[in-house]
């Protein structure tokens, strides 16, 4: 089994930047950086966006300590309400 491969951080080739993407658009990704952190630096209102990071719905509640990692696809859409 290659473990070097298991090392190397998502869709990233070795000598890029490390990345997300938030809603298809490219953006460096910083040390640290939390679901809850990336939506306040782009301006986004918490509440008024529901969150999910690699097609896997993340709850409001779980956005600090979510911590993204290069490569991530995050995707924010209109919150579902009613019933």
């Amino acid at each position: 089994m290659n473990t070097a491969a298991a090392e190397t951080p998502r869709h990233t080739p070795p000598d890029t930047p490390p990345h997300i993407e938030l809603d298809g658009q490219r953006l460096p990704l910083p040390p640290g950086l939390s679901l809850a952190d990336l939506l306040d630096r782009q301006g986004l209102t918490a509440t008024a966006v529901a969150t999910a990071v690699n097609q896997r719905f993340v709850p409001r509640a779980a956005r600090c300590s979510t911590l993204l990692q290069a490569g991530d696809c995050v995707t924010t859409f209109e919150p579902i309400t009613g019933g």
